[in-house]
């Protein structure tokens, strides 16, 4: 088959086609409120949708208490403190601020992460790399005056 059998083809699929049989009486059946068979049907699929409504909300309340509950119960750690133990830097040059507050954002993710896992190499280097490149930004912000 060629492409010229292709396009044939697919230029064949934009006409119209015709059903094989009349659809709108099955169509209107089920959408007929007037029928009574489906009248109890309806009925009781929107009392039982009332009644997942309301077990959904339920479980999300008590969902919700439940981590409230723990949240307050749990001492504070040194994890959800959002300052760090040192004291920001902030540079008078505009250029080096952005640079600076996104070492100092790094420098607190790693902080974290040590907490929870204190024995990783991987992020002693790579605390020691963020904080070199700390130091390097204040020389450059000392030597520009």
């Amino acid at each position: 088959m060629n492409e010229f059998e292709w396009l044939r083809q697919t230029r064949a699929l934009r006409e119209p086609v015709m059903p094989s049989r009349d659809l709108w009486p099955e169509i209107e059946a089920t959408l007929d409120p007037a029928d009574p068979a489906a009248q109890p049907m309806r009925q009781r699929g929107q009392r039982r949708q009332a009644w997942l409504l309301a077990a959904s909300f339920a479980g999300l309340s008590l969902f919700a208490g439940s981590i409230a509950v723990h949240l307050r119960d749990q001492p504070m750690t040194t994890a959800t403190v959002t300052t760090p133990d040192v004291a920001r830097w902030h540079p008078s040059d505009p250029r080096l601020a952005g640079a600076a507050v996104q070492l100092d954002a790094a420098s607190m993710e790693l902080r974290q992460a040590m907490e929870q896992a204190p024995d990783s190499p991987a992020l002693q280097r790579l605390l020691y790399r963020t904080q070199k490149q700390q130091s390097q930004l204040r020389q450059m912000e000392h030597q520009a005056g």
